[in-house]
């Protein structure tokens, strides 16, 4: 039976939503069940980070690589390998009997995982071409997104408390079958006609520098570390000095970090050579003089500069700052959330036509707004629920004025036959400012957390101690982190250490939520600026010529 072109887009936009789903849920669902793969797969601290990390590391590697693939050789086609690629590392992390094997199948899962993702924006694009009807759909998967990201934490509870936690991972079994079969019943093939053969130079180079970038922000403080170890052993045999391992302890640890730095500004500098010689290249960088992409583009990093990465610590404040339990946590978080939801439908019909201009701007300005809420209602002592939970909320109103006018508009920008590499490099822009500002919030709270030490333990305390101290208190580790400040004998000391350890965390929040509504302030500034006419256009909103 032939279908509708009604029926096959609505097909269309469901296969979509829950590739998104899925991508979705294996950010977030993932970091509630790391304790029990501490306890049932054995790992340590190490593996548990890179469980976490291979999934957004092999991610962001393969995101430009992916758009121009879909480009080449058809929308459709990859699609449909990713959502089956994506099935089978699933089924691989589900069945995973040690660490090493599941941090194997969560890097396929991200490689997977970013070219569904890629895959399934450009489709959007390409499918729903104008008018009412892409602005539904963008919405629509906006919503679906927010689920998948803001509601992962309480399906991996649910999951881990009812079931296994292998279940985090197989349940994407039947996700990915049902994806499938709608994808092959109503996505129109689609691609590039100009994409005469494969940039293979340009895949090569920007992978490698996206995959340093990333890897030096995620890893790159153990690196050092991992360096001298190796060339202590080393002058252990030869000959037992040891003793030089310390003192060249800071040259390993600068030399091992500035060789990845290195190695990824020498891939961007190639990669930016051989884009410029290409004809018709992956990047075409007149593409950001197109005053609508660009300032989209802003908004994808100022999302990803504030809230997403902030729901990672968040629920840390709420437990270990406010003493709430877990339900109750996963409660507050909802403020944090549901507005997302809720609020990209009312956001497409705002931002059509010129209008994204001034909306992303404001969705922005109220993620902003509503750290700056939290920020003020954090040292409020009993009463900070009644800053912090209305800001998370504000913070929420924000994200889901922006999420869908972005990605909407990005892709609105450029050619159709374009949308690949459109989709490709907002969503680098996203996950890659992303992954440093995790590394970065999480870098502030230690300092915020360490300074206050600095300036409240009595004489001068060294300074491993307080680092020490700090990564304890910024796990939320509050109660151990007191009782190695004071004998759980001396009862007021106990008390003066918990306090202690209490306000440095509260402090390291305050620096991290002040940083987060700086940031998306000053990139909603960024973004207002860029999408604004030059001076002499003839008419408001008029963006420069398309790329």
């Amino acid at each position: 039976m032939r279908l509708s072109r009604s029926r096959k887009n609505s097909l269309a936009l469901a296969a979509s939503c829950l590739a998104s789903l899925m991508f979705g849920l294996e950010i977030s669902s993932v970091p509630v069940i790391l304790p029990a793969l501490e306890k049932v797969l054995h790992g340590d601290f190490q593996d548990l980070q890179w469980i976490m990390n291979a999934y957004t590391l092999a991610c962001t590697t393969v995101l430009m690589a992916t758009g121009a693939l879909a480009d080449r050789y058809g929308r459709k086609r990859l699609f449909i390998g990713s959502i089956v690629a994506f099935g089978l590392a699933s089924l691989l992390c589900g069945l995973a009997a040690n660490t090493a094997a599941l941090i194997a199948g969560r890097a396929l899962q991200g490689v997977a995982g970013g070219a569904m993702l890629i895959c399934l924006l450009a489709i959007l694009s390409h499918q729903f071409r104008q008018g009412p009807e892409r602005t539904r759909a963008f919405a629509t998967w906006g919503m679906v997104s927010g689920i998948g990201l803001g509601f992962g934490p309480i399906v991996g509870g649910m999951i881990v408390a009812l079931s296994d936690w292998s279940w985090v991972f197989l349940i994407h079994l039947p996700l990915a079958a049902l994806t499938l079969a709608l994808v092959l019943a109503g996505v129109d093939e689609s691609r590039d006609p100009q994409a005469a053969r494969l940039d293979v130079a340009g895949i090569a180079t920007l992978s490698l520098a996206v995959f340093g970038l990333s890897y030096s922000i995620t890893q790159g403080p153990a690196l050092g570390g991992d360096v001298l170890r190796i060339v202590g052993a080393a002058l252990a045999l030869l000959g037992g000095q040891l003793d030089l391992a310390p003192a060249l302890a800071p040259a390993i640890a600068a030399l091992a970090a500035g060789g990845v730095v290195l190695a990824t500004a020498l891939s961007l500098v190639a990669f930016v050579v051989i884009e410029k010689r290409q004809p018709h290249p992956m990047m075409d960088f007149a593409v950001f003089r197109n005053r609508r992409f660009s300032g989209a583009l802003c908004g994808s990093l100022g999302m990803n500069f504030s809230y997403w990465p902030f729901m990672i610590y968040l629920p840390i404040y709420f437990q270990s700052v406010l003493g709430y339990g877990s339900v109750r946590a996963g409660l507050a978080l909802l403020a944090y959330t549901v507005p997302t939801l809720l609020l990209p439908p009312l956001a497409e019909r705002l931002a059509r036509g010129e209008r994204a201009g001034l909306v992303i701007p404001a969705g922005l300005f109220t993620i902003g707004s509503g750290f700056m809420l939290m920020y003020l209602g954090a040292g409020a002592g009993p009463l900070a629920w009644l800053g912090v939970l209305p800001g998370a909320a504000l913070a929420g109103i924000g994200l889901g004025l922006t999420h869908t006018p972005v990605s909407n508009t990005a892709t609105a920008a450029v050619a159709a036959n374009r949308a690949g590499m459109a989709s490709g490099i907002d969503t680098s822009a996203r996950l890659i400012a992303l992954a440093i500002n995790i590394a970065l919030m999480g870098s502030i709270l230690l300092a915020g957390i360490s300074a206050y030490l600095q300036a409240r333990l009595p004489g001068a305390p060294d300074a491993g101690r307080v680092r020490a101290l700090a990564e304890r208190i910024a796990a939320g580790d509050v109660a151990a982190a007191a009782q190695s400040l004071a004998p759980a004998d001396a009862a007021a000391l106990a008390a003066q250490a918990a306090e202690i350890a209490h306000g440095a965390l509260l402090q390291g929040f305050e620096w991290v939520m002040l940083y987060g509504g700086a940031g998306a302030w000053l990139l909603a500034g960024l973004s207002w600026l860029t999408f604004a006419p030059r001076a002499g256009t003839a008419a408001a909103g008029v963006a420069a010529p398309p790329a």
